[in-house]
C-alpha cells in the first residue's frame, strides 16, 4: 500500500512526497483551503476540483521524485467509481438513479471489505466514490480494477486504469472519508506486476507489446500519441482501429507518420499502436508479426516529403497549442475570477456557475449602449465608443437563453423610451401616406434604438442617422440565431452582416445617398451593438469567409461548457424581480449620465501590460492565429474595464483588473476553440503564396500536395473564371500531378519538379 501526495516543480511536471501516518494524511485532507474548495466545486464550479489536494495510491515515484512514467506499481490500488444515468431518462428520474446509486456503494464495499483489501474510501468531489484496496499481485493493474469491479458489481471508470492515475481527494470528514485503514501507509512496491502474466484464457503463445507503446516519444514537443489521436479524430471519427480495418487504417496511418520517424523501423514501432493486441496488452504472435509486416509494407511506399493529412493533424495541433496560451485547457476555459466587480457579480448572480461567464460577457453590448456621446482613448491615441457585438456559441439546447434575462433588465429603460418614438413615427406615417401626399416633415428628434431583425435598408439607413443626431447614441439588436442578422439590411446576406460588423466596430460611416426628394438619404458613424446566438457548426459555417478579414476578430466570442452532470439538467435560475432592477439602476444612471472623452490611467497600463503577455504567449506556443486575434481581443477587454469603470462611478479596482484580463483571454480561448484551426490554415497558406515570385503559372503558386479546394480558391485568387476542372485533368494528362485516393489531394510530380528546376 502507499498514500503520496501530488505537487508540481518549477516547470509544472508532478512530483510524489509521501503521506507516512494517519495524523499527517488527515492534516492534508483538513485545511481551510481544502474545505473551502471543495464547497465551491460543489456549490458552484466543478471545473475548480483541480485545485484540490491530489493523491496517488498506485505507483511509487521514478527515482527523481517524478511521476509521469513511473513504473514501479505499489502494493494498493486505487479505483475510481463513476455513476451515469442512463441517457433516457428526464433531469428528475436521472437525478432519483444517481442518488439511489450513491447511496447504496458504501455499505457494500464496507460488507465487502475483508475480501476486498479495503485501505480506503472517500466520497469524491463530484459524484461516485474512491477506494484503495490491496493488489493482488499476480493480476495487472487493469486486472485489479476488473477483479475488484466484479466483486462488488459495480462499474469502475475505465479512464483511470494507469498506475500514475492521480485523486482529487476531499476532506477527512467523517461523512467523507468513509473509511481508512493504517496498513495504507506501507510504501513497499509490489513485487511482480510488470512481469505477471495478464489475466486471460487466451493461447499460451500471446506476448506483451511494451515496444509499440512509448508514451513519452515526441516530435517537435508534441507527443506523438496526441498527433496520432487528433488523426483519428480528423480522419476516422475519432474511432481507433479494430478487427475489419485495423490492416488499412494502420497502413495509412504508418505511411502518414514515417516522414517525422525519420524512416526508421524501430522508431515506428515505438510510436505505432498495436491495435491487434488485447486491452490488456497481450497479443499472439501471429497478430504481432502481422503488425509488424504492415508498418514494413507502409516503409517500402516511395516517399513524397511530408503527406497532406500529416500537415493538417501537426497544423490542429498547433491551433490547439494556441488554444492552451489562453490559460485555459482543450475542453475547458480560464475559469473566471472568483472576484468579481459589483455590476458583474449582480448580473450573474442569478445563473448556475457554469453559465456564469456566458452571461458576464453578453452584457456588454446592452450596457455600452447606454453611453452616449462618450469615447475612450486607447493605448496607442486611437478613440473608441463602446462597441461590443457578442456572438455565443453552444450546442443546442444547453441553454444559450440564459442571457436574455438580465439583458432583459439592462434594456428596460431604453425600451421604454423607444415606445413612444415609435408611436410618434406611426402617427407621422398615417398623416403622411404617400410620397406625394407629405404635410409635413418628419420629426427630427425621433429616436429607436431597439432594432427588431426584420428591417429594410431604408429604415436601418434612418436608425442609423436618428441615433447620431439624437445624442450618438448606439443600435441595438438581439437575435436568437447569428442568421436573423442577415434581415437587418434588405440585402439578407451574411457578407452583409460581415461589412456592417467591421463597419461598427469601428464606428464608420455608413448609410445610403438617395437623389429622390422622398428617398430616405443620410450617412453618419454606425453605432450598432448585438448580441447573437448559435452552434458551434453553424458559427463555422457563418463566419467561413470572414474568419481572416478582420470580421471575427472584431467580435466578442463567448461559449457555455457544462460539466458531464450538467448536461442533462434544466438550468434553475434565481429570481428577477423589482429588488434586481432597483440594484441595477445605479450603474446604469451612471451610464447615461457619462459624456465626452473618458481616460482611465489604470486600465490604459493594463492593456500595454496584457499586449505584451499576448505577444510572449503567441511566441511561446508558436501560433499566429493567437497573435492575430489577440490585438482587438486586448481592445475589447479594456472597453469593458472603461464601461466598468464608469458604472462604478469612475473607480478602478483590482477586481475589475482581474476581469479585464479574463474576459481577454477568454474570448480568445473561444475563438481559437471554434475558429484557430481555419485562421491558422489561411495565416500559412498565406505565407507560402508570398514566398513565390516573378511570373508564374497557377501550378506554381500551389503547394506540393494541394486539394480541389485550395486549388479552386487559388483560381479565384487570380481572378480566373470557370471550374477549372478541365485544366487539372491537363495536368493530370501531362503527368505534372498525380491524384492520392486515400489522402484526396493532388502532388507535383518529380517530372514537373524537374521541368521547372525544383
Amino acid at each position: 500500500m502507499s498514500v503520496f501526495e501530488i505537487f508540481k516543480g518549477d516547470g509544472g511536471a508532478k512530483f510524489m512526497r509521501p503521506i507516512r501516518n494517519r495524523e499527517e494524511y488527515l492534516s492534508r485532507r483538513n485545511t481551510e483551503k481544502q474545505h473551502q474548495t471543495l464547497k465551491t466545486v460543489r456549490e458552484q464550479d466543478a471545473t475548480r476540483k483541480n485545485q484540490l489536494v491530489e493523491m496517488n495510491y498506485s505507483c511509487l515515484p521514478n527515482p527523481d521524485g517524478s511521476l509521469k512514467g513511473s513504473k514501479t506499481a505499489s502494493r494498493s490500488v486505487g479505483m475510481d467509481i463513476d455513476f451515469k444515468a442512463p441517457k433516457e431518462l428526464s433531469a428528475e428520474e436521472a437525478a432519483q438513479w444517481l442518488s439511489k446509486q450513491m447511496a447504496g456503494v458504501p455499505a457494500l464495499v464496507l460488507r465487502k471489505k475483508d475480501e476486498l483489501g479495503l485501505q480506503m474510501l472517500e466520497r469524491s468531489a463530484t459524484k461516485g466514490y474512491h477506494l484503495v484496496f490491496r493488489r493482488r499481485e499476480d493480476l495487472s493493474q487493469e486486472d485489479n480494477l476488473r477483479w475488484a469491479s466484479e466483486l462488488l458489481g459495480v462499474e469502475y471508470d475505465d479512464k483511470a486504469k494507469d498506475i500514475t492515475r492521480v485523486f482529487f481527494t476531499t476532506t477527512g470528514d467523517a461523512d467523507e472519508l468513509l473509511f481508512l485503514d493504517d496498513s495504507i501507509f506501507d510504501a513497499t512496491p509490489a513485487e511482480t506486476l510488470e512481469d505477471v502474466a495478464p489475466l486471460t484464457t487466451a493461447d499460451p503463445v500471446s506476448v506483451k507489446t511494451d515496444v509499440a507503446n512509448d508514451p513519452e516519444a515526441e516530435y517537435n514537443g508534441v507527443l506523438f500519441k496526441d498527433i496520432i489521436a487528433k488523426y483519428w479524430e480528423l480522419y476516422n471519427d475519432g474511432k481507433e482501429p479494430t478487427d475489419g480495418d485495423r490492416n488499412a487504417l494502420t497502413f495509412e496511418l504508418a505511411v502518414t507518420i514515417r516522414s517525422i520517424c525519420g524512416y526508421s523501423l524501430e522508431k515506428m514501432l515505438s510510436v505505432v499502436p498495436n491495435y491487434w493486441a488485447r486491452p490488456d496488452g497481450s497479443c499472439s504472435q501471429e497478430d504481432l508479426a502481422e503488425w509488424r509486416k504492415t508498418i514494413e509494407n507502409a516503409l517500402k511506399e516511395p516517399r513524397k516529403g511530408m503527406p497532406y493529412r500529416l500537415k493538417q493533424v501537426l497544423q490542429a495541433m498547433k491551433s490547439q497549442q494556441g488554444v492552451k496560451a489562453c490559460g485555459g485547457t482543450l475542453t475547458t476555459p480560464p475559469p473566471m475570477p472568483k472576484k468579481l466587480p459589483p455590476l458583474i457579480r449582480l448580473l450573474t448572480k442569478n445563473v448556475p456557475w457554469f453559465y456564469k461567464p456566458a452571461v458576464a460577457t453578453a452584457v456588454f453590448p446592452a450596457l455600452g449602449a447606454h453611453l452616449h456621446g462618450v469615447k475612450f482613448r486607447y493605448w496607442d491615441n486611437v478613440e473608441h465608443e463602446a462597441t461590443f457585438m457578442n456572438v455565443l456559441i453552444g450546442r443546442q439546447s444547453i441553454g444559450k437563453g440564459t442571457i436574455k434575462k438580465p439583458i432583459e433588465f439592462i434594456m428596460e429603460d431604453i425600451k421604454q423610451r423607444d415606445i413612444p418614438n415609435r408611436q410618434r413615427e406611426q402617427e407621422w406615417k398615417q398623416k403622411n401616406p404617400g410620397a406625394r401626399q407629405k404635410k409635413d416633415p418628419r420629426p427630427t428628434d425621433i429616436c429607436i434604438q431597439m432594432l427588431i431583425d426584420n428591417l429594410t435598408d431604408a429604415v436601418f439607413n434612418q436608425r442609423i442617422v436618428d441615433a447620431n443626431n439624437n445624442g450618438q447614441r448606439f443600435l441595438y439588436t438581439i437575435v436568437d440565431e447569428i442568421e436573423g442578422l442577415k434581415k437587418v439590411t434588405s440585402k439578407g446576406s451574411a457578407d452583409e452582416v460581415g461589412l456592417l460588423i467591421r463597419k461598427a466596430f469601428d464606428n464608420a460611416d455608413a448609410g445610403q445617398e438617395r437623389v429622390g426628394a422622398d428617398s430616405v438619404s443620410g450617412i453618419a458613424p454606425l453605432r450598432w451593438n448585438f448580441n447573437a446566438s448559435t452552434t458551434p457548426p453553424n458559427a463555422r459555417k457563418f463566419f467561413y469567409k470572414m474568419v481572416n478579414d478582420g470580421t471575427v476578430s472584431r467580435l466578442d466570442v463567448s461559449t457555455i461548457i457544462s460539466s458531464d452532470e450538467d448536461d442533462d439538467a434544466e438550468p434553475i435560475l434565481g429570481i428577477y424581480d423589482h429588488t434586481f432592477a432597483q440594484e441595477l439602476k445605479p450603474y446604469i444612471d451612471r451610464l447615461e449620465a457619462a459624456n465626452g472623452l473618458i481616460g482611465c490611467a489604470q486600465a490604459k497600463r493594463l492593456s500595454l501590460e496584457m499586449k505584451q503577455e499576448n505577444q510572449d504567449a503567441a511566441k511561446l506556443y508558436e501560433s499566429e492565429a493567437y497573435r492575430v486575434f489577440s490585438y482587438r481581443a486586448n481592445v475589447i477587454a479594456w472597453l469593458k474595464g472603461m464601461v466598468l469603470y464608469v458604472a462604478h462611478g469612475c473607480r478602478w479596482s483590482r477586481e475589475i483588473a482581474d476581469f479585464v484580463r479574463w474576459t481577454q483571454q477568454y474570448n480568445l480561448w473561444c475563438k481559437m476553440l471554434y475558429f484557430g484551426q481555419q485562421l491558422e490554415k489561411e495565416l500559412r497558406e498565406e505565407v507560402e503564396i508570398q514566398r513565390q515570385s516573378g511570373p508564374q503559372n497557377l501550378l506554381e503558386l500551389l503547394p506540393d500536395e494541394f486539394t480541389k479546394e485550395q486549388y479552386y480558391q487559388m483560381r479565384q485568387q487570380q481572378g480566373k473564371s470557370g471550374s477549372g476542372d478541365g485544366t487539372l485533368r491537363s495536368w493530370q494528362n501531362r503527368g505534372y500531378i498525380t491524384y492520392d485516393e486515400v489522402s484526396g489531394c493532388f502532388g507535383k510530380t518529380e517530372k514537373y519538379k524537374k521541368r521547372i528546376g525544383g
